[in-house]
């Protein structure tokens, strides 16, 4: 198949931790050929939907992992497979992309759905699942906000379309930041803020469960640093092995069957302690891990699921 990935500069990234390499390494295995190109090159153009970018061979050598070929445009609807996979934030240049991709004909198959992407950003699906996640509150007002810490104490607060763990802060009962915390984040951006009960049980680590096409396929546990309330890897976070739970398996039980309805084949939600915090449809990370700690091929797994959807 002709394969397109729609990501940020590949020539930036780490080979042993990037789901989008592992991806498009199992692909070219598979026999596929390859196509990279960044979301600042995407256009219509009179009822066409194309992309500036390059054929595209990897190899896992850091530094020289990414081969490009001559800068050519080519019309996506001649791609049996785009890839979404461009990082967040969620802001209007993403939105438009998942507008653009959704013109692309039933030929071309774009993972994740662009339409429910764009309609199940990570903290908002979760929404749809109130008795698997903690309390939480969206909101744009100080007043709502602040009612919301007066009443759990311990709570969680960051920017609603953040990414990789910025702009997350705890506030505990008797912290005072509050107000300016507030007029910092609306300060810069029109965006609302979601505040979420703390939960203790993060010290014992931010659990990542991977969904391939609604069954889950294995965790990794990311483990805070020495400190530090957040466990992104971005911010130093230490993936550990971990299996599935019970209650990981009852929370994936209820979510899958939505995500596989509405096209979300790779999917990785976040869970602490028995709690459902983020479903992570975007750009969702963490298959290199669970390969190495479990010995599993997810992306092998994702790929026969994309081969018999766009075969």
């Amino acid at each position: 198949m002709k394969i397109a990935f729609q990501m940020d500069p590949i020539g930036d990234v780490d080979i042993t931790a990037d789901s989008s390499f592992r991806l498009a390494e199992e692909a070219q295995a598979r026999g596929h050929e390859l196509f990279f190109y960044s979301p600042d090159h995407l256009a219509y153009q009179e009822g066409r939907i194309t992309a500036l970018g390059h054929d595209l061979r990897v190899q896992r050598v850091q530094g020289d992992h990414a081969q490009l070929g001559h800068a050519r445009e080519v019309d996506l609807a001649e791609f049996d497979v785009v890839w979404l996979r461009q990082d967040p934030p969620f802001d209007m240049h993403y939105i438009t992309s998942t507008h653009l991709l959704d013109r692309l004909g039933p030929d071309t198959l774009v993972v994740n759905d662009p339409f429910w992407v764009r309609n199940y950003p990570e903290k908002l699906l979760v929404l749809d699942f109130p008795d698997l996640t903690p309390p939480t509150s969206i909101a744009r007002d100080l007043t709502t906000i602040r009612a919301f810490k007066e009443k759990h104490g311990d709570i969680i607060l960051k920017p609603l379309y953040g990414n990789g763990g910025a702009g997350v802060f705890r506030l505990d009962v008797n912290d005072r930041n509050l107000s300016s915390l507030y007029e910092l984040f609306t300060g810069f951006s029109r965006e609302p803020l979601i505040v979420q009960k703390f939960l203790p049980a993060v010290s014992k680590g931010d659990k990542r469960v991977i969904l391939v096409d609604g069954d889950p396929v294995g965790a990794i546990n990311r483990v805070p640093a020495e400190g530090e309330t957040r466990s992104n890897m971005h911010v130093g976070g230490r993936p550990e092995k971990i299996g599935l739970t019970d209650r990981d398996r009852e929370i994936c039980a209820a979510i899958g069957p939505l995500l596989k309805e509405k096209g979300q084949i790779f999917v990785g939600i976040d869970v602490i302690g028995d709690y459902l915090t983020e479903i992570n449809v975007t750009s969702p990370t963490g298959i290199q891990e669970l390969e190495r700690f479990d010995g599993v091929n997810i992306a092998a797994r994702i790929w026969e699921v994309i081969e018999a959807r766009a075969g």
